[in-house]
């Protein structure tokens, strides 16, 4: 066992900015917390009760990102070991989002909740190195990050090991800060809609890194006051008209990210360092024919397929630094980007960005379940042109590749996977706690 876990947490800004319209997306979402906040309340057993098997909401249209040449080895389980000499990254939206303040920590508090259990088994059986967890309420003195770890991973969930990262990185995001400016046009201020980022309260949807390696955290950059105005050819939503939807005074205060970007700088041997590049776009759906969040979406995707490729001489990150990655850097680009490259919704095929990236490794990790999955649900599935074995997202309006964990094209990939296992496999009743599904990818060191 190595010791207390070494955690960054930063203090909250009260002057960030950003938008985000999506009180229908989170509406939806609102939903599956509710069914699973049932089961909670009718367990009298803690984590060894069986969640009940509500199929989860639809989170969004996104997009499905799967028009790649297979260049490195896919691995079907994602239950099988990191091979030595590998490291394994991943991201899952784990959907750890309340509505109130504090919501998230007092139910981390008891170590009981059947929901957090079944997240945290997979966590256990896929064992991932360095790990983004998406839609994980913010809080300033980082009291729901260390709930999680001291209540959670490090108690066995349904027989697996238990699970420690000494290191941890917990930052602010746009969610849940009024902008105090009409956003989304309805002749209101101070809804969620009209918050920076889309949200009840701040800190609402936010990201969490764990991670079993140290993190430089003196070379993070985050990118979450980044405006978008900044951006070059940036994809303004505009009227039916011709028009800019979005006035210059609300142009003026619009930052980019949703969520936040951060650069996270992973040093997984010695010397020897991984950028680890999070996000959480927009859904590019729930607007009108503006297609305000779609383009939105597609520009926040844009941010790291600039960053990675030369093309970001615009950029400043929150502390002043300009500029985008190294170009003998490597990195692992990760989080729900909100989109498929083949599928769904998303403006112009917004995934492709990077998966047809020449900078990235974008072999599409695959799942033992998702075909069946995807036969059992039909619906949308069906007129789908992507792989289902690909797909991350369990939504009911059709299944989708949505979550990413993509390497640079020069790092060697060992294996990867969607945990997503069939009726039969392990762990295959604790994946409906969430509606998407942990992607992991392993590097060689």
């Amino acid at each position: 066992m190595s010791g207390p876990a070494k955690t960054t947490y930063l203090s909250h800004d009260g002057a960030q900015l950003n938008t985000d319209s999506l009180f229908s997306y989170f509406f939806g979402r609102s939903l599956l917390a509710c069914a699973l906040c049932t089961a909670l309340l009718f367990s009298v057993s803690g984590c060894d009760k069986e969640l009940d098997p509500d199929t989860p909401e639809p989170a969004a249209g996104s997009q499905n990102d799967d028009d790649t040449e297979p260049a490195t080895p896919n691995t079907a389980s994602a239950v099988n070991p990191v091979a030595e000499g590998s490291v394994r990254f991943a991201s899952y939206n784990v959907s750890f989002y309340r509505d109130q303040i504090g919501g998230l920590i007092e139910e981390l508090q008891t170590g009981d909740s059947d929901v957090v259990c079944k997240i945290t088994e997979v966590i256990q059986m896929t064992r991932p190195d360095v790990l983004l967890l998406n839609e994980f309420d913010y809080d300033e003195e980082g009291e729901a990050a260390a709930l999680y770890q001291k209540n959670y991973l490090a108690v066995s969930q349904a027989g697996n090991e238990p699970i420690e990262y000494e290191y941890s990185y917990f930052a602010p995001v746009n969610t849940g800060i009024d902008s105090g400016l009409d956003l989304d046009g309805n002749g209101e201020t101070g809804t969620p809609n009209d918050a920076f980022g889309f949200g009840k309260h701040p800190g609402q949807y936010g990201m969490l890194i764990l991670s079993r390696h140290e993190i430089e955290t003196d070379n993070v950059r985050t990118f979450q006051n980044f405006l978008w105005k900044d951006m070059p050819d940036a994809m303004w939503p505009e009227t039916t008209d011709g028009e800019s939807y979005y006035s210059d005074e609300i142009k003026e205060i619009f930052r980019l990210s949703s969520k936040s970007h951060w650069d996270v700088p992973v040093n997984i041997g010695e010397d020897n360092v991984v950028h680890f590049l999070v996000s959480h776009p927009t859904p590019p759906v729930f607007d009108g024919p503006e297609d305000r969040n779609g383009c939105r979406n597609h520009d926040e995707i844009r941010l790291f397929a600039d960053y990675v490729s030369g093309r970001a001489d615009y950029l400043y990150d929150d502390k002043g630094g300009g500029g985008g990655l190294a170009g003998d850097a490597r990195f692992v680009i990760a989080g729900d980007l909100n989109a498929d490259p083949n599928d769904g919704d998303s403006r112009e095929n917004a995934a492709r960005l990077l998966t047809e990236n020449s900078a990235v490794n974008s072999t599409a990790p695959v799942s033992t379940g998702g075909q069946h999955y995807a036969e059992v649900a039909g619906g949308g599935n069906a007129s789908h042109s992507g792989d289902p074995a690909e797909d991350t997202s369990a939504w009911r309006n059709g299944h989708m590749r949505v979550d990413y964990c993509m390497p640079s094209a020069s790092l060697s990939v060992t294996a990867s996977g969607v945990f997503w296992p069939l009726p039969d496999e392990a762990g295959a009743d604790a994946v409906t706690a969430t509606d998407h599904r942990m992607v992991w990818v392993d590097i060689e060191k």
